[in-house]
C-alpha cells in the first residue's frame, strides 16, 4: 500500500463550463484553481443524471447522490428513479405501509394528508409522485385529501411557484366529484418552512408544524392567492415566500387531526428527517408541538435507516454496500472527515452509504463545525477558515491516511441567488485549497480535488420570455477532478463520473477495489 496521505477536498457546488453567463466560478479570483488546472493532471467528471443513479441525463445531481457516488465507487438508482420504479411497478401502493394509512382513512372517514416540495424538480419530490398518490387514494376509497405544499424555486426556476400550483389544483379538481374531495391546504417557501436540515434552525420545522398541523397562520383563498399577494408584498422568490394557510369561512381547511394519516412525499432525506421527528418521537423536545395529533405517518423513503426514520416509509432506500470506507477500514486505514453543519451529514451519513453509524469508532474520526444561522449570502464565507484549520490539524497530526472535507460555500451561497456574495464565496474556498494544499506539500500527502455537483458555475437564465432571470438550482454541469503529488501521474481519457473517483483513492493507495467497483482514473 502507498503509505501517502490522500486528502480529498470536496468543493460543493463548483461545476465547470466555459459557458460565461452567470458563471461565478469563472469570474471569481480563483488563482489556487487556476494554477492547479494549469500545472496538475486533471479533467472533468459527470455529477449528474444517469452518472449519480438518476433516471435520466436531464436530471440535475444533487449533494446527497453526489456524496453516495464519491464514496462507494458504484451508481445506485437514486431518489426519483427509485420511486418511478416502484410507482410503476405498483409496489408502493402494495406495500403494507400505503395498505395501512389508506385503511386507517377509509375505516375512520379521515383524512389523508401529504406534505412536500411542490415542483418536478427531481432533487427532493416530483410532482408527478404526488399525482400517483392522489389517483390512488381515491381510486382504494379514501374520501379526502389535504396538500400540504412547500415551494421550490431553488431545484425549478426561482419564480415557478404557480406553474406547480395551478397544475395540481387542476389535477386535483378532475378528481373531485360527490365521493371525493382534493384540496391544497397549507404551504410556504422552502427556506422559510417546514424544510430546515441538519438541526440548524428547527423555528423553520416549528413554523411548519403550527402552519401544516395546527392550521395556524395567515389565511387566504387559495394558494394562487398567498403567492400573489407575498410576492406583491416581499418581492421574495418562491424559496422565501412565508407561511400560508387556505381556510373557508375563517377555517382552516386541512388542519392535521386525530385518525387523520400523513405523508412526506419528498423522497430526498436531509431536509425530511426534523419533520420525520416531529411526528415519529414520543419524546420530542426540539420544540413544543402543543397539540400533537394521533396520526399514522409515513416518508416516501425511510430517510434513515439508522435511526429507523421515519418507522414508516412507502419506498426502500438503495442498500449501498462495498463503500470506499469499508475498503479503507478493512486495510485498518484511520480516515477523518469535516465540514460545517450544513454538509457535515454528506461527508459522514451519505458518503459511508447513507450509514448514520461509523463502520468503525477506532479507525473513523468525524468533526463537525457549527453552521451560522443566517442567510448564506451575508456571510458567504461561512466556516470554510475553521474547515481548512481541521483539515491542517488532522494532516499534521499524522493519524491518518485519508482525510475528507466540503466546502459548502459554493453550493449553498448559490442558492440564495445572490452573484455577488457567490463570487465571494467561491473566493473563499480558493484561499482555503491554497492553505490545504500547502500542508499537503509540506507533509507529503496526494491531494485530489472535485466537486458533487454545479451551482456557482451557472447562475443566470432567460425566461420564457427571453428575460434575463436568477437561477438558484444545481447546474447540469461536469465537475472538476484534480491531482496533485509529487509522484508523477497521468489521468486517462474517457467519459468518467462521482463514482470514478473512490477507484481513484484506491489506485492512489494502492489498494485492491472490490469488484462491483467502477475503474479508477489513473492510467
Amino acid at each position: 500500500m502507498n503509505k501517502k496521505p490522500v486528502v480529498l477536498v470536496v468543493m460543493d457546488g463548483v461545476g465547470k463550463t466555459d459557458k460565461d453567463l452567470g458563471n461565478m466560478v469563472m469570474h471569481a479570483h480563483t488563482p489556487t484553481l487556476d494554477e492547479m488546472m494549469n500545472t496538475c493532471p486533471n479533467t472533468v467528471i459527470q455529477a449528474h443524471g444517469t452518472a449519480v443513479g438518476l433516471p435520466s441525463d436531464d436530471d440535475m445531481g444533487n449533494s446527497e447522490v453526489g456524496h453516495n457516488a464519491l464514496g462507494c465507487g458504484q451508481v445506485y438508482a437514486q431518489g426519483a428513479k427509485l420511486v418511478n420504479e416502484s410507482i410503476e411497478s405498483g409496489k408502493l401502493f402494495e406495500s403494507a405501509t400505503w395498505q395501512e394509512l389508506t385503511s386507517r382513512c377509509i375505516e375512520k372517514h379521515s383524512v389523508m394528508h401529504f406534505i412536500g416540495l411542490l415542483s418536478d424538480g427531481n432533487v427532493h419530490s416530483n410532482i408527478s409522485h404526488l399525482k400517483a398518490l392522489i389517483q390512488n387514494a381515491k381510486e382504494t376509497g379514501v374520501k379526502t385529501v389535504r396538500v400540504h405544499a412547500l415551494l421550490d424555486g431553488r431545484d425549478v426556476p426561482a419564480t415557478s411557484a404557480l406553474q406547480y400550483v395551478d397544475d395540481i389544483e387542476s389535477f386535483m379538481a378532475a378528481l373531485n366529484d360527490d365521493t371525493f374531495n382534493a384540496c391544497i391546504a397549507s404551504g410556504g417557501g422552502r427556506m422559510k418552512v417546514t424544510m430546515d436540515r441538519y438541526q440548524a434552525n428547527w423555528g423553520m420545522v416549528k413554523l411548519g408544524w403550527e402552519t401544516h398541523v395546527h392550521g395556524e397562520g395567515r389565511q387566504f383563498a387559495s394558494a394562487r392567492e398567498a403567492v400573489e399577494t407575498y410576492r406583491n408584498e416581499t418581492g421574495a422568490i418562491d424559496q422565501d415566500l412565508p407561511a400560508f394557510v387556505i381556510a373557508k369561512d375563517g377555517k382552516p381547511v386541512g388542519a392535521i387531526e386525530d385518525g387523520d394519516s400523513v405523508v412526506l412525499f419528498n423522497f430526498r432525506g436531509d431536509r425530511a428527517l426534523e419533520l420525520s421527528m416531529a411526528f415519529d418521537y414520543a419524546d420530542f423536545d426540539a420544540f413544543d408541538r402543543g397539540r400533537t395529533p394521533d396520526v399514522l405517518y409515513a416518508g416516501m423513503l425511510q430517510y434513515d435507516g439508522d435511526l429507523k426514520l421515519p418507522q414508516r416509509f412507502l419506498v426502500s432506500p438503495p442498500a449501498i454496500r462495498n463503500t470506499l470506507s469499508e475498503l479503507l477500514v478493512a486495510a485498518g486505514i484511520p480516515q477523518y472527515a469535516v465540514s460545517e453543519t450544513q454538509k457535515y451529514g454528506h461527508v459522514t451519513y451519505f458518503w459511508n452509504g447513507n450509514r448514520s453509524e461509523k463502520f468503525s469508532e477506532e479507525l473513523e474520526t468525524f468533526e463537525e463545525i457549527p453552521s451560522d444561522v443566517r442567510s448564506f449570502d451575508e456571510a458567504p464565507w461561512m466556516k470554510a477558515a475553521e474547515v481548512t484549520d481541521k483539515v491542517i490539524a488532522a494532516i499534521e497530526s499524522g493519524k491518518y491516511g485519508f482525510i475528507r472535507c466540503n466546502y459548502p460555500n459554493g453550493d449553498m451561497v448559490g442558492h440564495t441567488g445572490n452573484m455577488d456574495a457567490t463570487r465571494i464565496a467561491v473566493e473563499s474556498v480558493d484561499l482555503e485549497l491554497r492553505r490545504v494544499w500547502n500542508a499537503c506539500k509540506a507533509h507529503g500527502c496526494v491531494l485530489m480535488v472535485t466537486a458533487d455537483h454545479g451551482n456557482a458555475d451557472e447562475m443566470l437564465q432567460k425566461s420564457k420570455k427571453g428575460e434575463m432571470q436568477p437561477k438558484t438550482a444545481h447546474s447540469l454541469n461536469p465537475v472538476p477532478f484534480i491531482l496533485w503529488d509529487t509522484e508523477p501521474h497521468a489521468l486517462k481519457d474517457g467519459a468518467f463520473g462521482l463514482a470514478n473517483v473512490a477507484p481513484t483513492v484506491a489506485q492512489v493507495m494502492g489498494l485492491t477495489a472490490p469488484a462491483c467497483w467502477l475503474e479508477g482514473m489513473l492510467k
